[in-house]
């Protein structure tokens, strides 16, 4: 799509040098307010929402799943075993009865960890091929497609179980396929429709559906599981994905001018604020220069570290409140979901924050994104080494594990939205790389959990929560020293060079 140039640029400053270019008057910026803008956010919101549901189902309903009664730890273990039951509970280890004519399952801890995994096996796959052809034809399609094929597989679930684990696993791997593509498409139509200083807000808004999902699916699910079964959560969380893509497909386009119900207004604003920036690439891109670019490369390592604890919780965390903390599943959802409420509100609070400290040129884009960053996974570490003394506290476990994914949520306006700093052109596709780095500790973490799990001892869990605890140390550091939010000269097209050029002209003319 060709769009306009030239004077009417107003980006983002690109560094502290910059702060001082001046941005679009505040009088000339069309409403947040019912704007088609904020419009689809809240259905990327919803839509993310949806895809966590389907992805942390399986976290919870295979506490149901499971028949408990036909696995044993091992007796010759010298560990501290599982802690006392929580007060006023009586039977929070006994095996979770379902109704009659509800199959379970005798999968052991390791076989857990593959099915629990195996969502990332088939999500590593359509990453970049998604971020990819999202920048280049527009995101809106690929992401509608993503949810809706992730939810109609969704439904099979009950079905491949039954079929056994390897289907199981096959299916799960399938799902992750299909929502591979979706945070890709996601970066690369908020390229497209993102005002520079409305970044963070609107990026975190509609990004944090996934931890609201989590929230709303994690007890949800404990509470169908313990009424009608552990099927019916495939059935229902998957119907509301296909729901969910009847208006997406309905009312989001992959860009401002392609819209049919944006305003004039609105529309040429966001035109104006991006530039050329907001144009898709051609079919050849600087492959080289990427893989030597060491913003890039802070991203990507960063990612795969704060991933790690993240998938760590979001997968197996239910498994700790059933096996160590003896949680009844309806208490497990719930307590299971707290954590991801904390990272929601936060995550948004810190988007916010984020744009006035840019706005008012209180500290450049750079310095945000590693502040938001650091605080983020150090304290998130410092409460996941917490939560490793708290032992058998069930009140100071549970509060501090709340507290790691709360205040970790901070992230969300720092390192995961630095590939649209540091190139807006190509950002669904630099998404989708970091993306896929980002998801090895999904196959990687349950796995690992139930290694260490496997005699179902506190100590195991303590092992979990440390390493995790010492990777986010390590993502924060590499960050900090290496991450940038400058634009990269690899992503400057020759039409914003003249631009610049002509900027520069101005300026000696003007003195």
């Amino acid at each position: 799509m060709s769009l306009p140039n030239g004077s009417s640029i107003n980006s983002a400053p690109l560094d502290e040098s910059e702060d001082i270019e001046p941005l679009i008057e505040s009088d000339a910026v069309p409403p947040q307010c019912c704007s088609a803008r904020l419009n689809m956010a809240v259905l990327m919101f919803l839509g993310f929402s949806v895809v966590y549901g389907l992805r942390v189902n399986l976290s919870v309903a295979m506490v149901a799943m499971v028949n408990t009664t036909e696995l044993q730890p091992s007796q010759n273990s010298s560990q501290i075993h599982a802690c006392p039951l929580p007060a006023g509970s009586k039977n929070g280890s006994d095996p979770f009865l379902q109704p009659e004519g509800i199959p379970q399952y005798p999968w052991d801890s390791e076989t857990q960890g593959w099915l629990l995994g195996a969502f990332f096996f088939g999500y590593l796959f359509t990453q970049i091929p998604g971020g990819y052809l999202s920048d280049h034809y527009g995101g809106s399609i690929f992401l509608g497609l993503g949810v809706l094929g992730t939810a109609a597989l969704t439904m099979f679930t009950p079905l491949a179980a039954r079929m056994g684990p390897y289907w199981l696993f096959a299916l799960r791997a399938m799902e992750g396929f299909g929502e591979g593509v979706t945070f890709p498409a996601m970066m690369s139509m908020w390229a497209r429709w993102a005002p520079p200083l409305e970044r963070s807000r609107l990026m975190t808004l509609s990004g944090s559906g996934g931890n609201f999902g989590a929230f709303v699916a994690l007890p949800l699910t404990g509470y169908i599981c313990q009424t009608i079964g552990w099927p019916s959560v495939f059935y229902l969380c998957g119907g509301a994905g296909c729901l969910w893509a009847i208006f997406w497909f309905a009312f989001v386009s992959s860009d401002p001018l392609t819209h049919r119900r944006i305003s004039t207004e609105e529309r040429d604003y966001i035109i104006k604020a991006i530039g050329p920036q907001g144009t898709g690439h051609g079919w050849s891109v600087p492959v080289l220069p990427m893989l030597l670019s060491v913003p890039l490369w802070a991203i990507i390592i960063s990612q795969i570290c704060s991933n790690w604890s993240y998938y760590t919780l979001l997968t197996s965390l239910p498994t700790y409140m059933n096996n160590i903390m003896h949680f009844d599943i309806k208490s497990n959802g719930f307590l299971s979901a707290l954590p991801y409420l904390g990272a929601w509100l936060f995550s948004m609070v810190s988007g916010v924050v984020a744009d006035r400290l840019i706005e008012r040129k209180v500290f450049s884009i750079t310095v945000v994104r590693k502040l938001f960053t650091l605080v983020g996974l150090l304290s998130a570490a410092a409460f996941l080494t917490a939560v490793s003394f708290a032992g058998c506290n069930h009140v100071l476990a549970v509060t501090f594990l709340t507290l790691s994914t709360t205040i970790g949520g901070a992230t969300a306006a720092g390192v995961y939205m630095n590939q649209i700093d540091i190139a807006p052109r190509y950002a669904g596709l630099l998404l989708g790389i970091t993306n896929t780095f980002g998801t090895i500790p999904g196959i990687v973490a349950p796995i690992a959990t139930g290694y260490f799990t496997e005699d179902r001892t506190l100590a195991g869990w303590q092992q979990v929560f440390w390493l995790a605890a010492g990777i986010n140390v390590a993502g924060a550091l590499v960050f900090t020293v290496f991450g940038s939010g400058k634009i990269q000269p690899w992503a400057v097209s020759g039409e914003e060079e003249e631009a610049d050029a002509e900027k520069d002209r101005s300026r000696s003319i003007s003195t």
